[in-house]
């Protein structure tokens, strides 16, 4: 079975075509998202109806938390608390009971889906987590692979039961080993903070155990011409342009 996965579309209608279309052009069973669907975009509600449409199934991220329980707005830095409340008022009742019934985690075809931690954190970075503790994680994990988004920025963590190593991910062709467990970060589709703009996202082949990174081109200044009418913060559109993380809370 060939899975892709996609995460941090964040409102980027744009960003978010371009991976279908990429997708359509690929020999893909299925599409799971890793959350942060909403938010930082100019256009949050178009891309839940696209979700919808298309049957793709998503867990909780953090920018869904301030939709589910407003009180999580507090944990955003200022300018993402600006962007959220604009994506608020934007999106329909239907989009709104569609995100709170969204679950903190999913577990499908034997690997493990969450936004931020396994086994099932919306919040937490994998750089917050010390390594002792990555190594409980992935020791306790009963599947074999756990994907996350969160940080914007594609990496994979693997444990072989001696050794844990971090490296970064580019695009291109990774081959798992089936005595290791991994923890993968899938990036994001509309707004990476890997260095470079294209929208990115991951194909799994489980019968294979291979991973292949995919960057897609998109019109991101267009997007960043919607971000900025919108009134959502202009840095949000200006680091479409670079890929750069400037904000590490949001």
């Amino acid at each position: 079975m060939k899975i892709a996965v996609l995460s941090d579309i964040h409102g980027n209608l744009e960003a978010f075509q371009a991976v279908l279309g990429a997708i359509e052009h690929r020999r893909i069973d299925t599409v799971i998202c890793l959350g942060d669907n909403i938010g930082y975009g100019p256009d949050s509600q178009a891309v839940m109806d696209l979700l919808a449409e298309h049957k793709i199934a998503s867990v909780l991220g953090n920018h869904e938390m301030a939709v589910k329980n407003r009180a999580s707005l507090e944990w955003f830095n200022p300018m993402a608390q600006k962007a959220l409340e604009i994506t608020l008022a934007q999106l329909s009742g239907p989009a709104v009971a569609k995100i709170c019934q969204l679950s903190f985690f999913l577990v499908k075809h034997g690997l493990r889906f969450v936004h931020g931690v396994p086994p099932a954190n919306v919040f937490l970075y994998l750089f917050q987590v010390p390594e002792k503790k990555l190594i409980q994680k992935l020791d306790r994990l009963q599947e074999p692979i756990c994907f996350v988004g969160h940080t914007h920025d594609l990496g994979i963590i693997s444990w072989d039961g001696a050794c844990l190593a971090k490296d970064k991910l580019t695009p291109g062709i990774c081959q798992l080993d089936e005595n290791k467990k991994y923890i993968i970060n899938a990036g994001s589709v509309g707004q990476p903070r890997d260095g470079t703009p294209e929208a990115k996202f991951l194909e799994y082949d489980t019968q294979t155990r291979q991973l292949t990174v995919r960057a897609v081109d998109y019109p991101f200044t267009d997007t960043g011409k919607k971000i900025i009418a919108a009134g959502i913060p202009k840095m949000y559109a200006e680091k479409l342009a670079v890929g750069a993380d400037t904000v590490k809370r949001g």
